[in-house]
């Protein structure tokens, strides 16, 4: 009897371990992610995009399909890189990281000056836009062009969430960032599908519901759809501009080049202590946050030439299909 009862402790102590391991788990996967905010905005506001046209019933399905390639991407490629850097080069993770950001600042960037009506961004290439008039082979290559561009991201994501993870073992770092990609894909994909169904759910309670209030609340949604998916792009932009900025600084930090760090801190730091104290955190984080951004924005500025000279060219050449003779 007393070795059933050392044996059901055994197994308790090890239930105790495995539950606090888990949490360990989730707490720094929730942690990595929220790192990663201005590349999981972006995604959530590109992506809906590669649904537009189809029919209601065919909406869903691609999404899936998508959020099945986006998990491939994070797990099956980008999860066994990732370990890889953290155990042979480790040194590559800080100047990968500002790659990522210098990435960001770029596409945030490029958004900006297209709303200002500053050079072409992507729409400068003929075949941008591929008439195809096999609904079938226009979903296929629309879920094809949406888990590449999905890679990109993720590759961000699962770099700035790597740098966010505390030195720890193998398997504990593996199963962090298998929990960041199943995480953040679920939260993306599952919010682009419900953006995705918002107008048929609006127009549902318009067209059948019983109350007034349904069919008003219905019609209201419908109208508020253009401007919440334009309200998540400029976030989206907002956010990448203040990640990719504050990712070029503190990876400057790192190498040795603290002066930007500082003077950002010292800044934040005044314009926070003139203020009630209530609000004193709020408006440093807030501080610091802007000029990560305008800085963001200047490098991705300058960034633009080099990615429209240069690389978006290599790019299309490399994964944009031709279209058929």
């Amino acid at each position: 009897m007393s070795g059933l009862i050392a044996l059901l402790d055994d197994v308790a102590a090890i239930a105790k371990v495995a539950a606090s391991s888990i949490d360990d788990v989730i707490g720094q996967a929730t942690k990595a992610s929220a790192k990663a905010a201005g590349a999981v905005i972006d995604d959530a506001a590109v992506t809906p995009k590669y649904v537009s046209g189809f029919e209601a019933s065919r909406e869903l399905p691609i999404i899936w399909r998508i959020t099945k390639g986006s998990l491939r991407n994070k797990l099956v490629f980008l999860l066994p890189a990732g370990l890889a850097l953290s155990a042979f080069a480790p040194w590559a993770i800080s100047p990968l990281l500002m790659l990522g950001g210098a990435y960001l600042c770029f596409e945030g960037a490029e958004k900006v000056a297209h709303v200002l009506g500053w050079g072409h961004g992507h729409e400068d290439h003929p075949n941008k836009e591929v008439t195809i008039d096999d609904p079938a082979k226009l979903e296929e290559e629309k879920a094809k062009g949406a888990i590449k561009t999905d890679f990109i991201l993720s590759a961000e994501i699962m770099t700035i969430s790597l740098a966010a993870i505390p030195a720890s073992s193998f398997w504990m770092e593996a199963a962090t960032l298998a929990a960041v990609a199943v995480i953040i894909t679920v939260a993306v994909y599952g919010s682009v599908a419900l953006i995705v169904k918002m107008d048929d759910l609006g127009l549902a309670m318009a067209n059948y519901g019983r109350l007034s209030l349904t069919r008003t609340m219905g019609r209201g949604l419908v109208k508020a759809m253009p401007g919440f998916l334009r309200l998540l792009t400029v976030v989206g932009t907002a956010a990448m501009l203040w990640v990719g900025g504050s990712i070029i600084i503190h990876g400057l930090e790192e190498l040795g080049i603290a002066g930007p760090a500082h003077v950002i801190h010292d800044i934040a730091y005044a314009v926070g202590h003139a203020v009630p104290e209530a609000v004193t955190g709020a408006t440093e984080w807030f501080t610091k946050a802007a000029i990560d951004g305008v800085l963001g924005l200047l490098l991705g500025l300058l960034l633009i030439p080099i990615g429209e000279k240069l690389v978006t060219p290599v790019w299309r050449k490399i994964f944009v299909s031709k279209p058929a003779a």
